[in-house]
């Protein structure tokens, strides 16, 4: 890791580090080649030298459990995630880093409690578009994320799950085996430092993340309060396309999803309704 990476992941390890401090940090210094103890006197100074310690052998640990920071000015950084308000300044990956530089993502979020009619659309929509590369980009929440994840695997596609908090701490726990499998055959990503506590807040701003590398966004089963619909709304926000599942009027994880057709999501019923808007 070179210095002004090294420095940068040292700023995203600071507790309560906002996206506009770092700016300010990269507008006094753009090399980024002060010293962590410079740094600290000029922009933290209430941290201790233990402290900055800590920070640093952290970050020395992370090349030893194969976890790769990625920085905004790399060039296997996401090139549509550079789009969108506010992108992420580095990543925390670990696992198949070629996927971050596939053409073809798919975001794909939705209830997390799956119906059997979620479960079917997933089985009869996904297999073209593993066939034809889409990498499936999700959550890895309960429900179906959980099931965009684990089919993508077991029918020979690739997925990339996108965490709120950091590496070490997945959640649910339920899908730790999950995020295990994928940290060795896929790819999980975050923009928190790997030892952070998932917080409330990350889950919503981990969405902008999740349809920022995407081409489209697809909605599978979506109550009228759901986190997808925040996902929906970042990708129509960066201009990306939504795509949404139809549902019954009496099914109450269909009425987002259907609110988002009427809004102007593409329907979809097949493959091919997000194959020829993806032009594949």
């Amino acid at each position: 890791m070179d210095e002004f990476k090294e420095n940068l992941t040292y700023l995203l390890h600071y507790p309560g580090i906002s996206w506009n401090t770092i700016l300010q940090c990269l507008k006094m210094d753009s090399t980024l080649l002060s010293s962590p103890n410079t740094l600290n006197k000029s922009v933290f100074p209430s941290l201790t030298a233990i402290q900055t310690e800590h920070i640093i052998e952290q970050i020395r640990q992370y090349e030893k459990n194969d976890i790769h920071v990625i920085s905004i000015f790399d060039k296997n950084y996401p090139s549509l995630l550079k789009e969108i308000y506010q992108p992420p300044w580095a990543l925390f990956v670990k696992g198949n880093l070629s996927l971050l530089e596939t053409q073809s993502k798919l975001a794909v979020v939705g209830s997390r409690q799956a119906t059997q009619y979620g479960k079917k659309a997933i089985r009869v929509i996904f297999p073209e578009l593993l066939e034809k590369g889409v990498v499936i980009v999700s959550g890895l929440a309960a429900g179906i994320d959980t099931l965009a994840h684990e089919f993508a695997m077991k029918n020979g596609g690739n997925t990339i799950a996108v965490i709120a908090g950091g590496l070490y701490h997945i959640y649910p726990k339920e899908n730790s085996d999950l995020a295990r499998e994928m940290m060795a055959t896929q790819l999980v990503v975050s923009e928190y430092p790997p030892d952070t506590t998932p917080l409330r807040w990350h889950f919503p701003a981990r969405n902008r993340i999740i349809s920022g590398m995407s081409n489209g966004t697809f909605i599978i089963e979506a109550k009228r309060k759901s986190g997808s619909l925040i996902t929906a709304n970042y990708a129509v926000n960066e201009g990306r396309e939504v795509f949404s599942l139809p549902g019954s009027i009496f099914n109450p994880y269909s009425l987002g999803s259907n609110d988002l057709i009427r809004q102007g999501a593409k329907l979809v019923m097949s493959s091919e309704d997000i194959l020829e808007e993806l032009r594949l």
